[in-house]
């Protein structure tokens, strides 16, 4: 059926809404795509809708692409999960909880990987069931501090995650590729200028993490980046090597703390040289075994014998629009007296939100 406009539900607004801090939020107000409901919750209008659904549809052509099954968990779950992963106490405030009339305790999701563990515990039972890489697009609730800049930072949100589960560790760098991937595609299909950054994994987990950030002048999180490669990360995560200096290696101090005779020795011998080569930028100290600290990232500034930039000339941008890359290795007990064969007891698994 068409699209009229003369039955469409529209209302524009000629007016700025008092309310709208940011150019985003107060275009689609005006524009009749979105209606604030409550503090960080919108009702999206038919406009609104259709734009939401296309982006919707882009995200699981490319995530059906990958691998990927679809599959929808409740918004309302029980706290016992939570428990065990010592996340309904680590969210804190974050969170929504309630109680039923009988006095259970829920929680109204912030995320679901919990209860895509307990579902693939529930339906797998042999090594031929991996890998699996599962997903969802679903409502999230987040009791955020201070909602703000319309759609951007809400209660209530729409969100995609996905959890890969496979049996060796070469297997899930191989998906986690594959939905990084997919998240480039997303992206440029949806015409989103974007950086991928390192970050921290937080409540969610995971033993390596990345963020897509889209740039925006309004955005609350902040990146930096080298001028000189392509390394970039979230301010919490950011590794900077030591500047190099022009120090032979054969004048290195060689000192032990067990025979330093006095403090202004110690002070002298610990000023640390530094060692470049093309793979890593290391720093060493002079104390104590000549401990090392290693970037784990190639830099093309290892051989550049000028300064590293200072934050000013690093590529400032930040943004609140983010997709988040994450990969984690779960491990289960065995059965203590199987009757069949079961799953393998240790299971890497790989979550993308």
């Amino acid at each position: 059926m068409l699209l009229r406009m003369s039955t469409l539900l529209l209302k524009t607004l000629r007016e700025e809404p008092a309310d709208a801090e940011v150019p985003s939020h107060r275009l689609l107000l005006r524009a009749g795509f979105i209606r604030r409901a409550a503090p960080g919750g919108h009702t999206w209008l038919p406009l609104g809708k259709l734009v939401l659904d296309r982006v919707t549809a882009v995200v699981r052509e490319e995530m059906i692409a990958v691998g990927g099954q679809e599959v929808s968990f409740p918004a309302l779950l029980p706290r016992e999960p939570y428990d065990v992963s010592n996340r309904w106490t680590e969210y804190g405030d974050d969170i929504f909880t309630l109680h039923d009339r009988r006095g259970g305790e829920y929680l109204l999701a912030p995320t679901h990987e919990e209860m895509f563990t307990l579902l693939v515990q529930d339906l797998t039972s042999s090594y031929r069931d991996f890998p699996r890489l599962l997903f969802q697009v679903q409502t999230k609730y987040r009791d955020e501090a201070r909602p703000r800049a319309g759609l951007l930072r809400g209660r209530e949100f729409l969100m995609k995650d996905a959890y890969s589960f496979t049996l060796t560790d070469t297997e899930l760098e191989s998906m986690y590729d594959a939905v990084r991937a997919a998240y480039e595609r997303i992206f440029d299909r949806i015409g989103l200028s974007y950086t991928i950054v390192a970050a921290v994994s937080g409540a969610m987990g995971g033993s390596a993490s990345e963020e897509f950030l889209a740039t925006s002048e309004v955005g609350e999180d902040t990146f930096v980046g080298c001028t000189n490669c392509a390394y970039a990360a979230n301010t919490e995560a950011v590794v900077t090597p030591v500047p190099p200096v022009d120090v032979p290696a054969a004048t290195w101090p060689s000192t032990s703390t067990a025979v330093a005779p006095t403090v202004p020795y110690l002070r002298s011998a610990s000023k640390p040289p530094v060692s470049s080569n093309s793979s890593s930028c290391r720093r060493r100290s002079g104390i104590s075994n000549h401990l090392f600290s290693t970037c784990s990232r190639p830099c093309s500034r290892a051989n550049s014998s000028a300064p590293f930039p200072d934050r000013k000339t690093w590529g400032p941008s930040s943004s609140s629009n983010r997709a988040r890359l994450t990969g984690a290795r779960v491990v289960r007990k065995p059965a203590t007296a199987p009757a069949r064969r079961s799953a393998p007891s240790m299971i890497a698994a790989s979550s993308s939100t």
